[in-house]
């Protein structure tokens, strides 16, 4: 049985553990676009009630039996699909080796299942369903449909909804040279993510004191 320390994240979040998801790809379209790369951050919360990065993870996907790769997408992410110091794996092994830990947490933490956080979420998910779909997984961790945009929590926040300038504005540092990968991206977004919620968490404990 999870403490009562571990119990505060599910208290917070309705049940659901945060988990930020990034992912690289060969294209735009879940369909027909490769799944290349998987970041993830698993959160946490501190028993002050901070929101907090606990565990990171990262797997290289191979592309799936005739996936569409597009030269743009891999100019712009730098992905060398051919490169074997990838060490990419199947999809299906690509997902257990991201979902196991994610399952293990949600049980630790007294949680009901995981819900994805991302920068314009949707697209993050959406691959990752498609993968879940064309491998027939079972056991995904994550709500199908609902997530956590950091795109609308930054805009709403700090008035910026690019990744960068959304850090920029929050006094966080972002590299680009190292931008585009899907763990780096990943790591950045779950700092943005824990920021802006627990900024909004002191403000509205201390207008409930008020109160």
């Amino acid at each position: 049985m999870p403490s009562p320390d571990n119990r505060v994240i599910a208290q917070r979040f309705r049940g659901f553990l945060p988990v930020v998801i990034d992912v690289e790809t060969g294209g735009f379209d879940s369909g027909k676009d490769a799944l290349l790369e998987i970041g993830a951050v698993i959160l946490s919360v501190e028993p002050d009630g901070r929101v907090v990065q606990r565990e990171s993870l990262s797997v290289h996907v191979q592309p799936f039996a005739g996936a569409n790769i597009e030269a743009a997408a891999l100019a712009v992410n730098g992905i060398r699909v051919d490169n074997p110091l990838r060490m990419a794996v199947p999809e299906r092994e690509a997902l257990d080796r991201i979902f196991r830990p994610i399952r293990r947490a949600v049980s630790e933490l007294g949680c009901r299942r995981a819900i994805l956080v991302g920068h314009n979420a949707h697209f993050d998910l959406g691959f990752i369903n498609a993968a879940i779909a064309r491998t027939g997984y079972k056991r995904s961790p994550f709500h199908p449909f609902s997530v956590f945009d950091t795109v609308t929590l930054a805009g709403a926040a700090l008035g910026q909804t690019v990744l960068a300038r959304a850090l920029e504005a929050a006094g966080l540092d972002y590299d680009a040279e190292e931008a585009h990968s899907a763990l780096y991206d990943a790591e950045r977004t779950a700092e943005l993510f824990c920021q802006i919620v627990n900024r909004f968490s002191s403000a509205f404990a201390e207008t409930t004191m008020g109160n």
